[in-house]
């Protein structure tokens, strides 16, 4: 018995330590040594640099291009945020008995397992304007007035870029929705559909409270995703034309790599990290304390 409790403190303490210290030096050493960065002035490639104190943080805030990419940033958030009501319509839908619904999970999905790589380049094509599938389409049922240069025009861009992204990821929410309803109890279900509960009366006052926590995960996703959106704008425009569809990530990648000014890009790079920990501590009091605790009074 002795030898069977020393063997099971053995295994949780090395399943403890291995994790921590994978954590400690590939994250927190890491993040450390980002801010450390991010009041020197090291341009990447020499030996020496020098401490500036804050003056990266005062460069960033009067940088009216990063603004810009953060305002891009923004059309991301809120088109994803506009679409979670859908992404959970249609979580529902497939949920229910729906004919060929495994077939319809599928296409939902296969998007998020595709590589943004290769969506980009796709999607690059659709909307060019040389023969572009997007402009042919437009062409065959006589919308020409419609057509735009959906990649180079700044009013458009980030639009057309953000429709990309919810194209892509919107079928990975789809499945997290899916997945909390389906671990919803079935005989409370039943319960309400024998009292005369409709469908719409269902998904609010008990699938909707019952699947919140999931809501917030999937609400905290689109906020870190949107802020680190990276792959599409990049291979599609390369943050152009300018910087009309520049994200904050493209635009930190720009400046240290582009511009060799990697002590500006960890300050950009620890602005954004604090922008998901505080957005995130916001979103979390608003669930928690608002949401949740509201629908339990009720």
């Amino acid at each position: 018995m002795n030898s069977l409790e020393r063997q099971k403190k053995i295994f949780i303490t090395s399943s403890l330590v291995i994790p921590m210290a994978l954590l400690i030096g590939f994250v927190v050493v890491p993040a450390f040594d980002l801010i450390r960065m991010s009041f020197t002035n090291w341009d990447g490639y020499s030996k020496t640099y020098d401490y500036i104190g804050i003056g990266n943080y005062f460069d960033m805030l009067k940088n009216k291009d990063l603004w810009q990419s953060l305002r891009n940033n923004a059309v991301y958030f809120f088109g994803h945020l506009l679409f979670i009501p859908v992404e959970l319509m249609f979580a529902v839908l497939l949920t229910s008995k729906l004919r060929a619904s495994k077939f319809y999970k599928t296409m939902v999905f296969m998007p998020y397992i595709i590589n943004g790589v290769a969506i980009s380049y796709a999607f690059s094509y659709f909307f060019s304007p040389i023969n572009g599938a997007f402009d042919e389409i437009l062409t065959l049922f006589h919308l020409e007035p419609l057509i735009r240069n959906w990649l180079s025009d700044p009013k458009i861009v980030n639009f057309v870029l953000a429709g990309v992204s919810l194209w892509r990821f919107s079928g990975y929410h789809v499945i997290l929705f899916m997945a909390a309803l389906q671990s919803l109890p079935q005989d409370v279900q039943e319960a309400a559909r024998v009292d005369g509960a409709s469908a719409w009366q269902m998904f609010k006052y008990i699938q909707i409270p019952a699947i919140m926590l999931m809501v917030d995960f999937v609400l905290f996703d689109n906020i870190r995703g949107a802020l680190q959106v990276f792959d599409i704008p990049y291979v599609m425009t390369s943050g152009g034309p300018g910087y009309a569809s520049s994200t904050f990530t493209l635009y930190t990648i720009d400046t240290a790599f582009k511009y060799s000014n990697f002590g500006l890009a960890s300050t950009m790079a620890v602005a954004i990290m604090l922008m998901i920990v505080v957005i995130y501590v916001v979103q979390n009091k608003i669930i928690h304390g608002v949401v949740l605790k509201g629908g339990k009074k009720g």
